[in-house]
């Protein structure tokens, strides 16, 4: 049985379990982490590993949520063409800050779960349906004031966007260059405006 915190102090321990492991499999990828490794990273005991996580699947699933909304809860409104273009520019620059390494927190998870751990595999689907609809809400406020063009899809145009922001971070981070995201963001950018009115 596992418990959900009912304490602050609680919450305050499976969120340091959490933060570890998130940190780690970013460092290092999910093989390569074991749960000793988060627990002398968080300064964690076993047994409050295991009163908050049944096993190890259930603490990367954790890892799906804390990433999600560590990526998600990063972004402002998407209601502008300024806006979207400093968010673009904002991932760039943070790719040349981390060196080009460790991808997108929650892109780099599919990988290595979905194939694995069905429960898993909905989560990472719901968190992209969730920036999905973030950028899609903010192009739908775009229609509404006369920015974006009515017969623009704001769906289909994040769902666009979405795709080359993980194209562009996959290939950055397997040449270790942040000018891939910057390429695919501005042809993502270029696409967008395509709709402008």
């Amino acid at each position: 049985m596992t418990a959900s915190p009912t304490t602050a102090r609680g919450r305050a321990s499976r969120e340091r379990i959490v933060a570890a492991a998130s940190e780690l499999v970013n460092e290092r990828g999910i093989a390569e982490v074991s749960l000793d490794d988060v627990l002398d990273r968080a300064g964690a005991s076993k047994s409050q590993l295991y009163h908050y996580f049944e096993d190890r699947a259930a603490l990367m699933r954790a890892v799906v949520v804390h990433n999600t909304e560590s990526v998600l809860g990063a972004i402002g409104p998407l209601d502008s063409w300024k806006a979207i273009r400093s968010w673009f520019d904002s991932l760039v620059a943070l790719q040349t800050e981390r060196a080009a390494c460790g991808g997108c927190p929650i892109g780099s998870l599919v990988g290595q779960l979905v194939e694995v751990d069905e429960q898993a595999r909905v989560a990472l689907a719901a968190s992209f349906e969730r920036w999905e609809r973030h950028l899609s809400a903010g192009l739908r406020a775009m229609q509404a004031s006369g920015r974006l063009d009515d017969t623009a899809n704001p769906d289909q145009l994040a769902t666009a966007t979405l795709a080359s922001i993980q194209g562009g971070l996959l290939l950055t981070q397997a040449a270790r260059d942040p000018g891939q995201l910057a390429t695919a963001l501005d042809a993502a950018y270029v696409h967008l405006r395509a709709h402008s009115t």
